[in-house]
């Protein structure tokens, strides 16, 4: 009994193994963080992308005459696919248009999309994950 009591007590040994774990705890909080940042800054780069064009596609209105000899900016469907596709196109990289319309005459609403990859390869981190947003712009004539 004494051998044993003898080493329960002894509180010489290697640390080498906690080390490791808190090496190993460390590295996978530090993939996990850099693919949340990058995770995030990509939905507002997206959100950035689905203003500008909402903003493009509210510029494709056509203007209207009524009787009175008013004007009036009317916001097409076509209108506002054409514009926005313009800018995704141009600046969208992955990015894919979705929906592009004009659902009341005077507001263009514009949905993008696209899918997010993590920067560094992390199991922590599911892959392909899908992103989408949705801006709208309107238009109005003075």
């Amino acid at each position: 009994m004494s051998r044993l009591t003898e080493l329960l007590s002894d509180d010489e040994g290697s640390t080498l193994p906690l080390i490791l774990g808190y090496v190993l705890l460390a590295v996978a909080v530090t993939f996990t963080c850099v693919c949340a940042t990058d995770l995030y800054i990509a939905q507002k780069r997206l959100d950035s992308l689905a203003d500008s064009a909402a903003l493009a596609g509210s510029d494709g209105y056509v203007i209207l005459f009524d009787g009175a000899g008013g004007a009036r900016a009317e916001l097409t469907d076509g209108g506002v696919r054409a514009q926005a596709e313009v800018i995704v196109s141009a600046i969208g990289g992955a990015a894919a248009l979705l929906s592009a319309d004009a659902p009341d005459g005077t507001s263009s609403r514009v949905t993008v999309g696209t899918t997010w990859h993590p920067p560094i390869f992390s199991p922590f981190v599911p892959d392909g994950i899908p992103l989408e947003s949705t801006a709208t712009s309107r238009t109005a004539l003075q």
